[in-house]
C-alpha cells in the first residue's frame, strides 16, 4: 500500500512538472518569435523600446528604435505600415493603443519591402487586427510563401518569417483608399524586389505637408551576389530618378537612421519638414551604388 502511495505521489509530482510546461507551450506564439541573438545580432538593437509620438497631423510614430512603423489615422478606419520583426508586432500593437487608437480600426497593412525585419510581423498584425495587407507583386508573393526568393540580393542571409495568406496586389501608381486617407505606392525595387515607397498628405492646423516613407536604398547583399549589370541595379537606379522627382516634405524610412530621423525629430518640427530631404536621400543611394559597381569592377 505504502509503495502504491508512493508511485501515485511520484506520478503527480512528474504531472505538476510537465503540465505548466505544455501550458507555455501551448501560448507561445510562433507569430511573434523572435530570432535568437546568435542568429541576429543587430535584431534586439533594431527593436530597442520607442515611445510612440505623433509626426504631422495624422500620422504617428508607432515602431521601435531601430525599425520604423507608421500609423495613418482617420475617422473611416486606419492605415499601418510595416511590421518590422515577428517580435515588433506586439510592440507595435502595444503602441497604437497608447495613442488611444482602437486595433481593430486598422483597415490596411503596407509594407515597405519584404525582409524579415520590416515583413517579419505582418502576419501577427494582421490577425490583431483583421486589416487586409496589400503589397506590390514581389513583395506579396515573398510575404505569402515567407521566403525571400532567389532574385533577392540578399536570398542567401535573409531569414525566413510567418507567411501571409490572402495579401492583396498593388500596381506602381496605384492609390489606395481608406475613408478620407489616400496612400499612393512607387516601386522603388533596387533593395529587395518589390520594394515600395508611399506617399500621402497630412494636415495640423491648417498646414498640410506631403509625407514619403522611402524604401530602403542600399545595395546590401550575401556573399557572392554582383549587382553589375544586374535587375537590381537597373531598379536602383529608376527608384533614384523617382525620388529625386517626388514632392516630398517629411521624409521617413525604415530604418529611422538611414535618414537621420531621430536628429531631424530632436532639432524640431521645422527641421523634420526638408524638402530637398527625399533628393538628399536618393543621391546618397546613388553614391553607395557607384562605389559598390566600382568595388566589384576591381574584383572581376
Amino acid at each position: 500500500m505504502l509503495a502504491c502511495c508512493s508511485l501515485r505521489s511520484a506520478l503527480l509530482g512528474v504531472v505538476a512538472l510537465l503540465v505548466p510546461a505544455a501550458l507555455t507551450a501551448q501560448r507561445a506564439d510562433p507569430n511573434t518569435a523572435a530570432y535568437p541573438d546568435s542568429l541576429c545580432p543587430s535584431c534586439a538593437e533594431w527593436n530597442a523600446p520607442q515611445r510612440p509620438f505623433r509626426i504631422h497631423g495624422n500620422t504617428y510614430y508607432v515602431g521601435t528604435r531601430g525599425l520604423a512603423a507608421l500609423l495613418i489615422t482617420s475617422p473611416e478606419g486606419h492605415v499601418l505600415i510595416d511590421g518590422g520583426l515577428p517580435n515588433t508586432a506586439p510592440m507595435i500593437l502595444e503602441s497604437v493603443t497608447a495613442l488611444g487608437f482602437v486595433v481593430r480600426d486598422i483597415r490596411l497593412i503596407l509594407n515597405s519591402h519584404a525582409h524579415y525585419d520590416h515583413a517579419g510581423g505582418l502576419r501577427a498584425l494582421q490577425l490583431a487586427s483583421g486589416a487586409r495587407v496589400m503589397l506590390s507583386d514581389a513583395s506579396a508573393a515573398v510575404v505569402e510563401r515567407g521566403k525571400a526568393g532567389r532574385d533577392d540580393p540578399q536570398h542567401a542571409i535573409a531569414f525566413d518569417f510567418p507567411a501571409v495568406p490572402g495579401v492583396g496586389r498593388v500596381a506602381h501608381g496605384d492609390s489606395l483608399r481608406v475613408g478620407p486617407l489616400t496612400l499612393t505606392a512607387y516601386l522603388t525595387a533596387g533593395h529587395a524586389p518589390g520594394g515600395t515607397t508611399w506617399s500621402w498628405d497630412s494636415c495640423e492646423a491648417g498646414r498640410c505637408l506631403r509625407l514619403v516613407y522611402a524604401d530602403s536604398q542600399t545595395p546590401v547583399s550575401a556573399d557572392g551576389f554582383r549587382f553589375t549589370g544586374s535587375r537590381a541595379a537597373a531598379a536602383f537606379e529608376r527608384g533614384f530618378a523617382l525620388l529625386e522627382g517626388l514632392r516630398c516634405d517629411v521624409l521617413i524610412t525604415p530604418h529611422p537612421g538611414a535618414s537621420a530621423f531621430w536628429e531631424r525629430i530632436e532639432a524640431g518640427a521645422e527641421k523634420l519638414i526638408d524638402a530637398d530631404a527625399c533628393r538628399r536621400y536618393a543621391a546618397a543611394g546613388r553614391r553607395r551604388l557607384a562605389q559598390r559597381l566600382e568595388a566589384e569592377a576591381a574584383r572581376p
